[in-house]
């Protein structure tokens, strides 16, 4: 047998078994458009899970991929180098942040603020005030404790004990919130819009609560804008469009655009308690990696760029709305920017697998937030051509789920 020569079918062979990837494999991308090993095209609606915000083979992107790749690539924890630092100047120069840690994913990041938020309260409040409140269907990472902060019990059960000291409350529930959080609360974390939890928006009013309770308790308040941030929202990060600041934010998905990097972005009081050898990484804030979300980041906090995410989003709701006019399959479409949520109704419940293969059938490339809702996370570029023919497609793909339902004998 040739070693080159593998297929789908491979997977299910040499993997292990932990994702159920689709039928077609992936081959090259260009824009919004990408072609399989068979060179059939697709348009992406899911952007790697709201990951290449600038589409594929973005040139620019490239460029900048060439030209570092060809001076440095790694150099290890024990250096610095010159495009980390530009990044972590340019992320600051756009937030609240005063510092930056940069990891490798999502995860490490999120894994990063609940390790400093745990060593803040140590060393300010002493040893019993360690607990971490988070919400239910929130997602952190897969990493034992942020799968465990997370709100969702199918990722963290089965693998032993979890950490002590953490609590999970109804999201977007004040009164909650308010009962929970007390002396013991070391941090809050929360996602702006719960994004694999069924593209949730948070209440303002929830988080202001949250930050005046944070407050009260001397706990920290902690954005994971994983999904959220980079633009996404049709904001650089999602709370500058609240009235509510983090002490810490973490960051991925989207700033690398397909680049494994991740940051946790805090203050300068906060960044003196990880002092030499309190926390680290072997390749995070690599030169190779931090280049490419240095442009990444150029290039989304151009506000004509940010304007253009929220042009699309009144589009992409708009056909939506006609879309339901006439399958009228969705509870409610919901989210911000470019990334929205369509909850199917109770007829539908639990199939958003079926629609997202179908989708595949008909050549568009879709997400799943959960089992009820569908998830668009195009390109923040999208063209409009490749958006409206995304939407011609997904329309083909809903008519053959309902004309299968439809067909389907009464059980």
């Amino acid at each position: 047998m040739n070693d080159q020569n593998v297929s789908r079918q491979t997977f299910d062979e040499v993997m292990v078994p932990v994702f159920a990837p689709a039928p077609f494999v992936p081959d090259r991308g260009e824009g919004s458009r990408v072609w399989d090993t068979q060179g059939r095209d697709y348009i992406d609606f899911a952007g790697g899970i709201a990951v290449t915000a600038l589409g594929h083979a973005h040139p620019e992107l490239l460029k900048v991929l060439h030209e570092q790749g060809a001076k440095l690539w790694h150099i290890g924890n024990g250096y610095t180098n010159e495009p980390v630092l530009r990044l972590a100047k340019k992320l600051e120069s756009l937030t609240f942040a005063d510092r930056a840690f940069f990891a490798n994913s999502g995860a490490e990041a999120n894994e990063a603020a609940l390790k400093l938020a745990r060593r803040v309260a140590f060393e300010r409040h002493g040893a019993d005030k360690y607990e971490i409140v988070s919400f239910t269907q929130s997602f952190h990472g897969r990493t034992f404790f942020t799968v465990s902060v997370g709100g969702q019990p199918k990722y963290s059960e089965g693998f032993g004990p979890v950490p002590a000291g953490l609590v999970h409350l109804p999201y977007n529930d004040i009164a909650a919130a308010r009962n929970a959080i007390g002396p013991k609360t070391c941090a809050v974390v929360v996602e702006p819009i719960q994004g694999e939890g069924g593209v949730i928006p948070a209440d303002p009013a929830f988080l202001r609560a949250l930050r005046e309770a944070c407050d009260q308790h001397g706990a920290l308040l902690i954005f994971d804008e994983v999904q959220t941030g980079v633009g996404r929202t049709g904001h650089f990060y999602a709370y500058q469009d609240t009235d509510v600041t983090p002490d810490i934010l973490t960051t991925a998905k989207a700033l690398g655009n397909g680049f494994p990097i991740g940051a946790m972005l805090t203050t300068n009081e906060l960044a003196a308690h990880f002092k030499v050898g309190v926390h680290g990484t072997t390749y995070g804030g690599n030169p190779l990696g931090s280049a490419i979300a240095l442009k990444v980041v150029e290039l989304i906090s151009d506000p004509q760029l940010l304007a253009g995410v929220r042009s699309r989003s009144d589009e992409l709701r708009s056909v939506l709305a006609k879309l339901n006019e006439r399958f009228g399959i969705f509870r409610e479409v919901r989210g911000k920017g470019l990334l929205i949520g369509a909850e199917l109704t109770e007829a539908y419940k639990g199939r958003a697998k079926d629609f997202v293969g179908a989708a595949g059938r008909h050549g568009l490339i879709m997400l799943m937030a959960g089992p009820d809702v569908l998830r668009f996370a195009p390109s923040l570029i999208i063209a409009h051509d490749d958006l409206h023919e995304g939407l011609a497609r997904l329309a083909k793909a809903i008519e053959e789920v309902v004309s299968a339902t439809a067909d389907a004998p009464a059980r």
